[in-house]
């Protein structure tokens, strides 16, 4: 898969148009379009913006990669995602001890936050593996 799929594939994945895309990175809609179509390339800001707005690394974007890596990614990704997931027990008590009261302090804001931050991560784990499941032609 080259840069170009790649691309298209985690913007439509994000449900984002091209239009927000090119929006939030601060190029016109076409040169969306002409990165999807494989007509051109971003430049390094812009590449350094994609990597960073979807959680992937410079590597993954311009790195052709066979189905045989993409089978090994996805066990990288499904194993990572297990350590997160371990830590959702540790979370959900965490919450129910936050919420006990009522009343949330300033020691439990930082806490929120840290969940907040954890889910995130969780969530953008969870949309690399939907990816990557899709690239093996699994879903």
């Amino acid at each position: 898969m080259g840069f170009a799929e790649k691309i298209h594939a985690l913007r439509t994945q994000a449900g984002m148009s091209q239009a927000y895309l090119a929006e939030t990175l601060q190029v016109s809609r076409q040169t969306v379009s002409k990165w999807e179509l494989g007509a051109s390339y971003p430049e390094i800001d812009k590449l350094l913006a994609i990597s960073g707005l979807f959680h992937v690394t410079t590597d993954y974007l311009l790195k052709e990669q066979p189905a045989s890596q993409e089978g090994a990614r996805l066990d990288r990704l499904v194993l990572r995602f297990l350590g997160y997931a371990q830590d959702m027990d540790s979370i959900s008590r965490d919450l129910v001890d936050i919420m006990r009261d009522g009343i949330i302090d300033d020691v439990e804001k930082v806490r929120m936050n840290e969940i907040v931050k954890t889910l995130n991560e969780v969530a953008h784990m969870i949309e690399e593996i939907k990816l990557a499941l899709r690239n093996n032609g699994v879903c």
